[in-house]
């Protein structure tokens, strides 16, 4: 039912062909990978779409440049109504990973396609890849932060600071925020054995609580998934968490899609 849902979705402006969505989160939570999961349910199939690094305890974002990502719908071939962009990753250390003013940049659609990320100089307007008159296709019409549910508690509050200042950036033009909380399964014994008890693990709801008030972004807009790691097949349980998140997502920006027409039109 949600995967039809998905698939069917009507943006509110038939002019437009898809919305974007930005991904952004700590280095490491999993933003390529949770790109690819949500493929993985349409294609009905382990996909890599988005190139995902598999070293464990990786320090450093393992994507460096702006990326825009299309997905198919598997049984028709046809693309469905949004695209997500990925970028590097954050790091706690000021000059390393994500810097907030690129990523801002990005909600707002002045990085063009292919910029490399450079954390001591962030893009400017001299910059070759400074979109300075971007069209609505490609603002971000929400921006989702990847965060690690195994290691919430043990985030740097430099990390969350830089999460804060590109929250109260974006905020201030009414762009909605949400988090997808991964490694859901790794956070709790119970939810490993049995990811249908995800809602209600009280372990998942301490650390969508945790998420919240470090963030600011409210309750019912954090997403607990499990990405797709070791798996050679799809399952159920995992897509049902991945389309819960997506469905989710994409009535919030269609929502702002529908407020923006106004400012277009």
């Amino acid at each position: 039912m949600l995967k039809k849902r998905l698939t069917e979705f009507c943006l509110s402006d038939p002019n437009m062909q898809y919305i974007g969505i930005l991904v952004a989160g700590q280095v490491g939570a999993g933003k390529s990978s949770f790109i690819n999961s949500v493929n993985n349910v349409f294609q009905g199939r382990i996909t890599s779409l988005a190139l995902a690094d598999s070293c464990s305890g990786s320090s450093s974002s393992f994507t460096k440049q702006y990326e825009t990502y299309c997905i198919k719908n598997g049984s028709s071939g046809g693309l469905l109504p949004f695209v997500f962009r990925d970028i590097m990753g954050l790091e706690p250390d000021k000059l390393s990973g994500s810097a907030p003013e690129d990523i801002v940049n990005a909600v707002f659609g002045h990085v063009r396609e292919q910029y490399k990320f450079n954390p001591k100089s962030p893009l400017t307007l001299e910059n070759e890849y400074f979109n300075s008159d971007p069209i609505l296709s490609e603002k971000a019409l929400c921006l989702v932060y990847i965060l690690d549910a195994d290691t919430v508690h043990f985030t740097d509050d430099r990390l969350i600071e830089k999460l804060q200042t590109v929250r109260q950036r974006i905020s201030e033009k009414g762009i909605p925020q949400v988090i997808v909380m991964t490694k859901v399964d790794e956070a709790c014994p119970l939810v490993q054995n049995d990811l249908r008890k995800v809602y209600s693990s009280k372990k998942i709801k301490e650390k969508m609580e945790l998420c919240s008030a470090k963030v600011g972004v409210p309750l019912n807009h954090i997403f607990p998934v499990k990405n797709y790691s070791y798996e050679i097949d799809t399952n159920d349980d995992v897509d049902v968490m991945i389309l819960k998140a997506l469905d989710q997502i994409m009535h919030l920006a269609n929502d702002r899609l529908e407020i923006m027409q106004g400012m277009y039109k």
